[in-house]
C-alpha cells in the first residue's frame, strides 16, 4: 500500500496526445464564422427596423408631387421651393439610413390620437372655409397648406428619429400648420421661407424643453414660436410686404358675422379643453382697456372696433394652447390678462414707430409661454395668501363644472359686448365723417388715422379718398406738403372719373365734392365686402346713418 508523503504534492503524469494540423492551427477572425455562432448571435439581436422609414420618403416624395398642380406648378419659385423642401427630406433620409446601418436600435411609430390636436384642427378647417368663401385667396393657398402639412410630418419623424428610437404620430402636425397660416404665411416669390418658418417651430418643440410637473415639456407653442421669430424678423428687415400678413388680419372681417362665428367655435375649444379663463380674460382686459381709453380720449383705441377681428381669432385659437399654458384656474386668468395687456400695449408701440400693428397679437406669445412657471408660482402664491378672493369661490366644484360656469360667463359678456356694438355690426370707427370731426376737434391720432382709412380707400379706387388725400398734400395741414404726391392723387382720382379731382389737377386748386354712389358702396362697407349690389336707396339711408349728412 503507497503512502503519501504529507505536505507533498502529488504529482501527475500528463499525458499528450496528437493534435492533428487542423487543430493545430490557429483560430481565424475576420469574415470565417461559425454558422452556429451566427445563428446564436441573430437570436440574441434583434434586427433592425428600418421599415417605418419609408413613411418620411412616401411624404417628401408627395411633396415633391404638389409642385406639378396648377396652384404651384404656374410659378418656378413656388415649384423650386417644394423641390428644395422634399430634396431636403430625402437627404436628411438618406443620412440617417447611413447611421442606422451602425446602430442596433431600429426607429418605431407609435400612434396616439389626442383630442386636442384633432378637434383644434377641425376648427381651424372651419374658419378657413367660411372666411376662404368670402376672401378667395385662401382657397387658392389650398395645395400650399397641403404642401406644408406633408413637409411638417417628414420634418417632424426624421427630428424625432434622429433624436431616438420612437415617433408618436398623431395629428399633432396640423394645429401647428393650421395656427401658422391663420396669421402669416409669404408670398408665392418667396414661399420657401414659409418652409423654414416651419421648421423653426417644429425644432423649437423638440429642443427647447424645460421641466415642468417632473417631466419634459416644450416651453413654447410651436406655431406662436416659429411666428414670433419669423415677426422679429420681418420687422428687423422691414420686409412685412413679403407676407400676407397684413392681408389676413385686415380681410376676416370680409366674412359676415366674423365676431359671432369665431365666438361659436371657440366655444367648441373652451368646451373641451377648458381654455376659457384665457381668452375671457384677454378679452376683458382689452374691451375695458379700449373702453377705458375711448372715454378719455373720445376716439377708439383700435380704429374700426373694441377688439380687431384678427386678436379675436388668436384669443381663441393661438394663445390657448394647452401644453404651453398654465393648468391652475388662477394662473390661465392672469395669463389671458397679461395677454390683453401685451396686445394692447403693442399696438400702441408699434403703431408709433411706423411698424404693421397686426404684429402686436404674435409677439407677446412667446415671452408668456416663457413666463409660465413664474405665472404658476404667482398664481399659487396668491391663492394660499388668500389675495384671490375668487380663486376660493367655487374651490369645491370639479373642473367640468367650474368650466361650465366659465363658459356661461363668457356668453354672457359676450352678449355685453355685442349690444354695446363692440362686435359684429356698425362701429363709430367705420364711419369717416367720425374721423373728419375728430380730427377738427385735435383729437389724439384722429388725423393720422383719417389719412390711413382716406389711403386704404384710395386704394381701393374710391375717387373720393384718392381726391382727398390730393387736397391734405396740397394744403400741408394734416401732412407735409408735398406737390409730386398730390398730383399722382389726384392723378388716380380723375383716372376713376371723381370730376373734382379733374379740375384740381388742371388749375392746382383744392375742390371737395361729396362721394358719388360709386364711392360710397367702398366708403361704407364696414371692412366688410364691397356693397355692389346693394340698392341706391338702401346705400343712402345707410351713409346717412354713418354721418354722410348730404345723403340724408
Amino acid at each position: 500500500m503507497c503512502r503519501l508523503a504529507p505536505g507533498r504534492p502529488v504529482r501527475y503524469k500528463q499525458q499528450t496526445y496528437p493534435m492533428s494540423a487542423a487543430r493545430r492551427r490557429r483560430p481565424q477572425t475576420g469574415r470565417q464564422h461559425d454558422p452556429r455562432e451566427a445563428q446564436t448571435r441573430a437570436a440574441i439581436t434583434p434586427a433592425v427596423s428600418l421599415r417605418p422609414l419609408w413613411i418620411p420618403a412616401i411624404l417628401a416624395s408627395a411633396l415633391l408631387a404638389v409642385s406639378l398642380m396648377p396652384r404651384v406648378s404656374g410659378n418656378l419659385t413656388l415649384v423650386s421651393s417644394v423641390w428644395a423642401a422634399g430634396a431636403g427630406l430625402l437627404a436628411w433620409l438618406g443620412l440617417l439610413l447611413v447611421r442606422l446601418r451602425r446602430d442596433t436600435a431600429g426607429r418605431t411609430v407609435h400612434l396616439v390620437l389626442r383630442p386636442q390636436h384633432y378637434l383644434q384642427a377641425g376648427v381651424q378647417i372651419a374658419v378657413f372655409i367660411y372666411w376662404g368663401y368670402f376672401w378667395r385667396p385662401v382657397y387658392d393657398h389650398a395645395w400650399l397648406l397641403v404642401a406644408q402639412l406633408l413637409f411638417a410630418y417628414g420634418f417632424d419623424m426624421l427630428l424625432a428619429w434622429s433624436r431616438r428610437e420612437r415617433y408618436t404620430l398623431g395629428f399633432g402636425p396640423f394645429p401647428i400648420i393650421f395656427s401658422t397660416n391663420l396669421f402669416l404665411w409669404f408670398r408665392d416669390d418667396w414661399f420657401y421661407l414659409q418652409f423654414l418658418m416651419i421648421a423653426a417651430g417644429f425644432l423649437g418643440k423638440e429642443l427647447v424643453q424645460w421641466r415642468r410637473d417632473g417631466r419634459r415639456a416644450h416651453i413654447f407653442n410651436p406655431s406662436a414660436f416659429s411666428l414670433g421669430l419669423f415677426s422679429l424678423i420681418l420687422i428687423v428687415t422691414g420686409t412685412t410686404d413679403l407676407t400676407w400678413g397684413q392681408d389676413i388680419a385686415s380681410t376676416l372681417t370680409l366674412a359676415p358675422r366674423i365676431y359671432l362665428f369665431l365666438f361659436a367655435i371657440g366655444l367648441v375649444v373652451m368646451y373641451f379643453f377648458s381654455i376659457t379663463l384665457v381668452a375671457g380674460s384677454a378679452a376683458i382686459v382689452l374691451f375695458g382697456s379700449s373702453a377705458l381709453y375711448s372715454a378719455v380720449t373720445g376716439v377708439p383705441y383700435f380704429i374700426d372696433s373694441e377688439i380687431p377681428s384678427a386678436v379675436f381669432l388668436g384669443l381663441h385659437l393661438l394663445v390657448t394652447d394647452p401644453s404651453t399654458s398654465p393648468r391652475t384656474p388662477l394662473g390661465k386668468a392672469l395669463f389671458g390678462m397679461l395677454y390683453g395687456m401685451g396686445v394692447f400695449v403693442l399696438y400702441a408701440v408699434l403703431g408709433a414707430l411706423g411698424i404693421p400693428t397686426f404684429y402686436d397679437k404674435l409677439l407677446c406669445v412667446p415671452l408668456l409661454n416663457l413666463s409660465v412657471q413664474w405665472i404658476d408660482r404667482l398664481a399659487a402664491s396668491l391663492g394660499t395668501s388668500g389675495a384671490a378672493v375668487w380663486a376660493k369661490w367655487g374651490a369645491n366644484w370639479s373642473p367640468a363644472r367650474a368650466n361650465l360656469v366659465h363658459i356661461t360667463a363668457w356668453i354672457l359678456f359676450f352678449g355685453a359686448m355685442t349690444a354695446l356694438g363692440a362686435t359684429d355690426g356698425q362701429h363709430r370707427g367705420d364711419t369717416v365723417p367720425f374721423w373728419e370731426q375728430a380730427c377738427a376737434e385735435d383729437r389724439p391720432l384722429a388725423c393720422q388715422r383719417l389719412l390711413q382709412i382716406e389711403t386704404n380707400y384710395c386704394g381701393d379706387n374710391a375717387g373720393w379718398a384718392c381726391n382727398e388725400l390730393g387736397r391734405h398734400f396740397t394744403d400741408g395741414a394734416l401732412v407735409a406738403a408735398d406737390t409730386e404726391q398730390a398730383l399722382a392723387y389726384f392723378g388716380k382720382a380723375c383716372e376713376l372719373r371723381f370730376q373734382a379731382a379733374c379740375l384740381n389737377l388742371r388749375d392746382g386748386d383744392t375742390l371737395s365734392a361729396d362721394p358719388r354712389s360709386l364711392d360710397l358702396r367702398l366708403l361704407l362697407r364696414e371692412a366688410g365686402p364691397n356693397l355692389l349690389d346693394m340698392p341706391e336707396p338702401a346705400l343712402f339711408a345707410r351713409a346717412c346713418d354713418h354721418g354722410w349728412s348730404f345723403a340724408c
